[in-house]
């Protein structure tokens, strides 16, 4: 059997599309969502899966133990987890913003302290956190989910260089528009329409296994080779 892969907001989008991969590979899983059904409806061999809210440092931390205990330790933790609640700073719900930063970025950290002491230790290891463009360039509409998305890339190249010695990577992924389920958590309609348009506009933007698929190759090089940021998004997306 090949090593421990852990996936957080696994229950559909790229961490369902990623699971798949994973599995289809020979790897054993730790699922991780809200919504355990979901998981449970995969039906994946050698797969754990676990109802966990990641801004639960415990229940993380918990649910990763007891995966190791079966199936030894993470080899693999991707970050995908996250939470896109588009608005203006004058009117947009001052708890909009605080889910956002507790899911996308504490949640992401909570993740990174759950798995970097053993993999520092062991001297390999692979985490992967899913950022966006919106992490590299700002949006109409995004500005604290974009402040969520740059935290994504200066906390990932930071805590790269921290373990880089130990021989652990960090590798971030920063997709353009995908098709998943992360606009509908945007409660105006207005943006919603908007962004629709636009995606539209380009043609159709890209697959969540679009994404899988550069998680999956950037994680499959030698440990030695770390390919620190992938950016991609549809061809026709502008900007």
């Amino acid at each position: 059997m090949k090593n421990l892969v852990v996936i957080t907001g696994a229950s559909s989008g790229i961490g369902e599309a990623l699971a798949r991969q994973m599995s289809a590979q020979g790897h054993p899983l730790l699922l991780l969502a809200r919504r355990l059904e979901k998981l449970e409806a995969l039906n994946l061999p050698n797969c754990i899966c676990a109802k966990v809210d990641v801004t639960d440092q415990a229940s993380f931390q918990a649910a990763i133990d007891n995966a190791v205990a079966q199936y030894g330790p993470v080899d693999l933790l991707v970050n995908n987890a996250g939470v896109m609640l588009l608005g203006q700073v004058d009117n947009q719900s001052a708890a909009e913003w605080q889910t956002m930063y507790e899911v996308n970025v504490l949640g992401l950290l909570n993740g990174m302290q759950s798995v970097l002491a053993a993999m520092k230790e062991r001297n390999t290891g692979t985490i992967v956190n899913i950022s966006s463009v919106a992490g590299r360039k700002t949006f109409g509409n995004h500005a604290a989910y974009c402040g969520t998305k740059f935290a994504v890339h200066a906390i990932s190249e930071n805590v790269r260089e921290e373990v880089a010695d130990s021989n652990v990577r960090v590798i971030t992924i920063a997709p353009g528009a995908v098709e998943t389920e992360l606009l509908s958590h945007t409660t105006s309609d207005e943006i919603v329409a908007g962004y629709q348009s636009w995606k539209k506009d380009m043609g159709g933007v890209l697959a969540a296994s679009d994404v899988a698929n550069a998680v999956t190759f950037a994680y499959g090089q030698p440990q030695n080779v770390c390919i620190r940021e992938i950016v991609l998004a549809a061809t026709r997306q502008q900007p």
